[in-house]
């Protein structure tokens, strides 16, 4: 995408010499829009560009063929409501004392007291969607916020239009209609959820102001529990589950069950619904002559759901465990971005990226300067947008919170290929190397005791630094 800016420039100056009156908000209209599409519990292997072969996700493939696709990409939380924090702030969610989903959950007879957290993002806060609107930007959201109760809603934290964002985590009246949600008008003709926000997102393109660019925040409530999917595609999918081949056994993951294939029929039907709702906005886009001049970036919140008491309903093999958990399965996700005139098209980057990069790259791609004071904790990703290497190797994760997927208090910290995970309920450590064992199977703690000790003491320098609260023993502990 050549630069209007230049051009815009000479022509402000030519008009000066005329005397003619020239109106700033031309210059606004070469900068960049942004679509941020955020999907809820999207895992790293349930779209058919990371390699499902059962889920069904065309115009997303099609979206990663046009941009870059990320394959060590991750979210800054195995649950939900600390990455939203950390992609609204660029900061680790422990910076901004939100580790847990919100309100949590509490365990019964508990080894350890987890740290109490907030059950908002503070107002005090520079979100996103702020920064954005204050550069002349017109601020959009859609679906799923679970930032806050009333107060604390998008439209406190920088969004102009709130379409379907409140406190709640799951769709209050689930995916079909009447949708019972505080923040979205029921419509008569009302059917599926995912259609309806999409209808939004829409409808926004062309209540816009035209001479303004735009933050479309598209933060989809599916694939999140309930599951239920759209009804047109529930019988296709459960005929396909049929000639679903590997076993159907779960797999044990200390005291939960990890489902090991692929199979579920509704599902599959939720990430179809999801994949045609991206393609009508992006049609959309094309069809009003935006697709050219806006950013797309495509993630999700945290892995998939795929270990519980009992299996989850989808799986992400060859990465282990799920959703909340801090291995693979629970925190690598999707990425895919699409920036006109900068990304390579059909690139495929192994550069780790994390959910604080995204404010920090989309300040760059709109030709903002950057906000280190801001976000903290991200880096520009628009270096590997072009195929470069980033100067930053080292990741972090702080899950001191028991969680409905059977994982226990604990953090992870990566450093180039080696990760390591320490328990705090179970008092183990463990060291894996990713790029030879991306399954996370075999544990070399014994073997590399040096480089463990290396990355637990880099674990709890950045958890120093980034104020994380610890779990601290329960004197009324009384055993299992």
């Amino acid at each position: 995408m050549k630069s209007k800016i230049p051009f815009l420039a000479a022509l402000i100056a030519i008009a000066t010499l005329l005397g003619v009156p020239v109106k700033l908000t031309a210059a606004k209209s070469a900068q960049p829009n942004f679509v941020f599409f955020l999907v809820d519990d999207l895992g790293w292997m349930d779209l058919g560009c990371y390699g499902s072969a059962y889920h069904e996700t065309p115009n997303i493939d099609a979206l990663a063929k046009s941009g870059v696709r990320f394959t060590n990409a991750y979210a800054a939380s195995p649950v939900c409501s600390p990455t939203r924090a950390a992609i609204m702030t660029g900061q680790y969610p422990s910076r901004v004392d939100i580790t847990d989903w919100i309100p949590g959950a509490n365990a019964k007879n508990p080894k350890l007291i987890a740290p109490e957290d907030r059950d908002n993002l503070a107002l005090n806060e520079v979100t996103l969607a702020e920064s954005f609107r204050d550069k002349g930007y017109q601020t959009f959201y859609a679906g799923k916020w679970h930032l806050g109760d009333e107060g604390h809603f998008p439209q406190d934290q920088g969004f102009d239009i709130n379409k379907g964002g409140h406190h709640k985590g799951s769709p209050p009246g689930g995916y079909y209609a009447p949708f019972n949600n505080p923040q979205l008008d029921d419509k008569p003709d009302d059917h599926y959820l995912t259609d309806r926000l999409a209808d939004e997102s829409v409808s926004f393109l062309d209540q816009r102001d035209p001479n303004d660019p735009f933050l479309l925040y598209f933060a989809f409530y599916t694939v999140h529990t309930p599951v239920q999917g759209n009804d047109q595609y529930d019988n296709y999918f459960t005929e396909k589950a049929k000639s679903v081949k590997g076993s159907a056994e779960p797999i044990r993951e200390r005291d939960g069950l990890t489902r090991p294939r692929q199979d579920n029929p509704q599902y599959a039907a939720m990430a179809k619904s999801l994949d045609d709702n991206v393609g009508r906005v992006l049609d959309a886009l094309k069809a009003r002559g935006l697709d050219e001049n806006t950013v797309i970036i495509f993630t999700s919140d945290n892995g998939g759901l795929s270990t519980k008491p009992t299996v989850g309903p989808s799986s992400q093999l060859p990465l282990r465990a799920g959703k909340g958990w801090c291995y693979e399965g629970g925190i690598r996700v999707p990425l895919i971005i699409r920036a006109p005139g900068v990304s390579q098209a059909g690139l495929v980057s192994d550069t780790p990226a994390i959910s604080m990069d995204y404010f920090p790259t989309m300040l760059e791609l709109a030709g903002f300067d950057l906000e280190p004071n801001r976000h903290k904790d991200g880096e520009s990703l628009v270096k590997a947008l072009k195929g470069k290497a980033i100067d930053r190797d080292t990741l972090y994760w702080h899950y001191p919170h028991y969680h409905g997927s059977t994982w226990k208090p604990g953090a992870a910290i990566r450093i180039g290929d080696w990760k390591a995970i320490n328990f705090y309920e179970y008092g183990e450590t463990e060291l894996y190397n990713l790029k030879d064992d991306i399954g996370e199977l075999k544990d070399l703690s014994n073997k590399h005791p040096e480089k463990l000790k290396e990355l637990l003491a880099k674990l709890a320098k950045i958890q120093k630094k980034t104020n994380a609260k610890l779990p601290h023993p329960n004197p009324g502990y009384t055993g299992n």
